[in-house]
């Protein structure tokens, strides 16, 4: 039970209003079964292709498309005034207009393979086409924001030429641009898709059989039981969960879908938004990358390539790892007290020992992945065993049974709860190919940091950027050596020590998972919290605030990854960081003894920021900003008692 009625923008009544994937038609027969026949097939193409593993990555992409672009257009209408009861004759043509353009690149592939770089007129007919019909059901299903900026990376490389200083590149055909983006690995069937179209996929239909199985209800119990009395306690059990798995999964994606599959639905049935769930999951298991001793596997390639051993990277990075997930935590916390998610009373919680006690086996599907990830087993194999664990384990007591139908009905929830993910990745890949085909990545790199003349904060503040670019839809371990060949370099101009500079690089590049518009942690957990893909990658990047933060603080400052430092100054800038944590996570919730003033979240800002900076006196300013708006705000909530 909730520890209080759901706040007024979360119930589920209202999604279908407020949410794009919510706005769903409902079909009556025969339709209907169609569209569950279709469903079903959907997720036994996947089911098949990740059990023997020998089909081809772009063709499985291809298919994904196939069941998922036309169900996008069947399941979606065009606008929020359109029928949620049947189709336009338009939704028809547009459906089978892309399942004759997935056909056509499935019939010639090998043909396509052949000709790479001569395409003929019908191919890139089809392809541009291709490419407009994913944009649309981008649209439909995510929303504009996305597709926006699609739009705008294609125009920069179709004009090219007429961008101003580092900007300018020689500008691309039609031709050209269609075939990158549509034909090419490096475009809509590119990894981002490709990470949806394999692991993501198995991990939200897991997330559909712990849902119709009680699998998760279990997990909401016990949680409650461990936690449920804490205010915001299930968000912060998100966040202590995906540090420790996402430094073994090796993917931000991976960790979010694993753990998001019951974690999500926990933080929304306590009153947390839809979005906000998705973000703290995807934000935690973003920071799971960067957390020892693992590091998503990076750990061991930063040893190398930096010529450290591994405990030293491992010691280096534990600090900044705490403060990531100290700053979640806090944002996390003040977002719970500003909205009185205060959790169960005592008398509510259930008793933990009963509920291991009668369903402690309905663990095994967690334990399971979490166990087969650890012994080495790919994210796919891991997911596999853990969706066959999870439709076993039910039947082991007779208290835990569940109908047949509900195994059958999980097919169908899993293949619909991937439309929006699908879509979000698919134009995804269409910035990705961008970056990839004009090199703006590497553009931003040098010519940004021209225009700082060697200035450390502008500097900073540019391979901040070019490592986020860089980092799109990039898995962890290609991310570091990508963000190591061309950002890291100009971090050590200024100065700063290569471990430093490494890790500043290494950091932002992860932080892409995060940050619109290829978020794909974000876009993973919203299609388990059924939010929106885009507003989820915002609020992610406020919650990840600290990640932002701690990278500038190690490199102005290294002795935050124990370089040249002694304890006591590893004590003091430790704590005064989390200080800082504390006013700049006040600051972005509007919440802090109690509700925030504007001039207020100002000031918290600002010594959130002070303490945040290394140097005696900014600690000193700082603390005096956040402590005086305590006691202001102390005061104000006497006087209304």
């Amino acid at each position: 039970m909730p520890a209080q009625p759901p706040l007024p923008e979360t119930p589920e009544i209202d999604l279908t209003r407020l949410e794009k994937e919510s706005n769903t038609r409902t079909y009556s027969s025969p339709f209907k079964y169609f569209v569950t026949l279709y469903l079903l097939c959907f997720t036994l193409f996947q089911l098949y292709t990740s059990i023997v593993g020998t089909v081809q990555p772009q063709i499985i992409r291809m298919v994904h498309l196939a069941f998922a672009i036309p169900l996008s257009y069947i399941l979606y209408p065009a606008t929020s005034k359109g029928s949620m009861k049947r189709m336009s004759f338009f939704d028809v043509l547009l459906a089978l207009a892309f399942l004759g353009i997935a056909g056509y690149y499935l019939y010639n592939y090998y043909e396509l393979i052949d000709r790479v770089g001569f395409y003929t007129k019908t191919d890139i007919i089809v392809g541009a086409l291709g490419v407009i019909l994913i944009m649309e059901a981008c649209r439909r299903v995510v929303g504009w924001p996305i597709v926006i900026i699609a739009t705008l990376f294609i125009l920069y490389a179709y004009f090219g030429k007429s961008m101003p200083g580092f900007l300018n590149h020689r500008g691309y055909s039609v031709k050209r641009i269609v075939a990158q983006l549509f034909f090419s690995t490096e475009g809509v069937i590119g990894s981002p898709l490709g990470v949806c179209a394999s692991f993501v996929f198995l991990f939200i239909l897991f997330g559909a059989f712990l849902e119709k199985t009680g699998i998760g209800q279990f997990f909401t119990d016990i949680a409650n039981a461990l936690a449920g009395s804490v205010p915001g306690g299930p968000a912060k059990v998100a966040v202590i969960t995906s540090a420790l798995q996402g430094t073994v999964s090796g993917s931000s994606v991976s960790n979010t879908v694993s753990t998001g599959s019951f974690t999500i639905p926990l933080m929304k049935s306590l009153g947390y938004r839809p979005e906000f769930a998705a973000a703290v999951e995807a934000a935690a298991s973003t920071g799971g990358q960067i957390m020892p001793p693992i590091m998503g596997a990076a750990a061991f390639l930063i040893s190398e390539i930096v010529g450290v051993s591994y405990i030293e990277v491992v010691k280096s990075a534990a600090i900044p790892a705490v403060l990531y997930f100290s700053g979640i935590w806090i944002m996390v916390h003040l977002e719970a007290k500003k909205r009185g998610l205060r959790g169960l009373p005592k008398d509510q919680i259930p008793h933990a020992g009963k509920l291991l006690r009668e369903k402690g086996h309905l663990i095994l599907p967690l334990i399971a992945i979490m166990a087969f990830l650890i012994m080495g087993f790919t994210t796919t194999r891991a997911a596999l065993w853990g969706i066959f664990t999870a439709i076993v384990v039910p039947f082991l007591r007779k208290e835990t049974r569940v109908p047949l139908s509900d195994i059958a009905s999980s097919l169908i929830v899993g293949a619909r709860n991937i439309l929006g993910v699908s879509c979000a990745c698919s134009t995804a890949g269409v910035i990705v190919g961008v970056v990839t085909m004009t090199g703006i990545g590497l553009k931003l790199g040098e010519g940004l940091t021209a225009l700082t003349a060697g200035m450390v904060i502008p500097t900073l503040f540019f391979t901040m950027i070019t490592s986020i670019v860089l980092g799109m839809g990039v898995p962890t371990t290609a991310n570091y050596l990508i963000t190591a060949t061309i950002a890291a370099p100009i971090v050590v101009k200024l100065g700063v020590p290569v471990l430093a500079a490494h890790l500043f690089s290494f950091y932002f590049g992860i932080l892409s998972d995060v940050t619109p518009p290829v978020a794909l942690a974000a876009y993973a957990g919203s299609a388990i919290a059924k939010s929106n893909p885009f507003r989820t990658g915002v609020i992610a990047t406020k919650l990840a605030v600290a990640a932002f933060l701690v990278p500038y603080m190690f490199a102005l400052n290294p002795s935050l990854i124990l370089l040249n430092t002694t304890l006591p100054q590893v004590v003091i800038i430790s704590v005064t960081s989390v200080a800082g944590m504390v006013g700049i996570g006040a600051a972005l919730t509007g919440y802090f003894v109690t509700d925030t003033k504007w001039y207020e979240q100002i000031l918290l800002g600002l010594g959130g920021i002070m303490l945040v900076y290394p140097g005696t006196l900014t600690d000193v300013i700082g603390v005096g900003l956040v402590v005086s708006i305590w006691i202001l705000q102390k005061l104000r909530v006497r006087k209304r008692v």
